[in-house]
Order: C-alpha cells, then sequence, then structure tokens
C-alpha cells in the first residue's frame, strides 16, 4: 500500500508498538461526544457505557503490549470543553490503557506553537489532523514518509515538557 492511499484508520489498524497523539486545541466539541459534552454540561452523571467503543478499541491495542498515548497542549483556566475532556474522557480512556499526559504553558512559551494536531504510529508513520477554527474536525492527511524526522521531533519535545496526566490533574483537576 502507498502512503498516499493509506488513511488514519489504515494506520491504526496496522501499527505494532505504539500510536501517539498530540492534542493542541481547547474545544473539539463539534468534532464528536456532543451529546455526552451537553450532558456533562448539565451537570449530568457520566454514564457507565461512555466511549465503550474506543474503550474497546484500545484493550485490544493494550492487550498486546501496545502502547497508545497523547499528550494535550493547553493552558489555564480550562475551557469547558477541556474539563469535559480530561474528567470524563481521559479518567475513562485509562481504563482501557491510554497514556495522557498535559503539557501546560500557562504563563511560558508554548515549545510547540503551529504544530498541528497529529497521530503518530511507530515512529514511522503521520497522520495530521485538521479543523475547522471551531474545533469542527475535517479530516486527516497521512504524510509522507520524508516529513517523520519532523514529527518524531514534535513528539520528543511534547513528551520533554509535559507531565503525567495523573500528577496534573491532583493539582489542577475541578
Amino acid at each position: 500500500m502507498t502512503t498516499s492511499s493509506r488513511t488514519l484508520g489504515d494506520l491504526f489498524e496496522a501499527f505494532e508498538r505504539e500510536a501517539f497523539r498530540l492534542e493542541t486545541l481547547d474545544d473539539y466539541s463539534k468534532s464528536g461526544s456532543v451529546d455526552a459534552y451537553q450532558a456533562f454540561l448539565a451537570g449530568e452523571t457520566q454514564p457507565d457505557d461512555y466511549n465503550a467503543g474506543w474503550i474497546e478499541e484500545l484493550r485490544s491495542h493494550t492487550e498486546k503490549g501496545k502502547r497508545v498515548y497523547r499528550v494535550h497542549v493547553l493552558s489555564r483556566p480550562i475551557t469547558d470543553y477541556l474539563r469535559f475532556e480530561l474528567g470524563w474522557g481521559y479518567q475513562k480512556n485509562m481504563t482501557g490503557g491510554e497514556e495522557f499526559f498535559i503539557l501546560d504553558i500557562t504563563g511560558k512559551p508554548n515549545p510547540l506553537e503551529n504544530v498541528p494536531d497529529f497521530w503518530f504510529f511507530d515512529s514511522e508513520s503521520v497522520a495530521v489532523m485538521n479543523y475547522d477554527g471551531s474545533g469542527k474536525y475535517l479530516g486527516s492527511e497521512v504524510l509522507p514518509p520524508e516529513r517523520t524526522a519532523e514529527f518524531k521531533r514534535y513528539r520528543d519535545a511534547a513528551l520533554a515538557h509535559a507531565e503525567p496526566f495523573t500528577e496534573w490533574w491532583a493539582k489542577y483537576g475541578t
């Protein structure tokens, strides 16, 4: 299969060791989980089956020894959406084995300024996630292999500046 014909789904199906995600937006509310987000805003209790499909997919990877992890670049105070994503999403996804890190840029320069959201698989394949100005997902673009080193540097910089989510959440979570 050539690079140009691969999709994000193909990359997720084929990765063998690790899948890394960089998140840079403060609001993804127009990209999915809209009903759950509205329930969160209304003060409802998180349903037991929230994100069940994703949790099942995570387990299918992590039980085979594959690593799925992400860094979210953010600053405080966090948006309502981030309170939802971190409080409901991250907490739930951890039960499927996903790992989370926070790169908190509050009061300091962003070491990843202008870097897009992306998935990075096995340090070999990159899919850039495209969003409009309101956080609506527009699709992904699998990049050619020549771009791999660039995104490896972005991943490594994100991890070097981030802290484990559970530590960050203990200090700043709401």
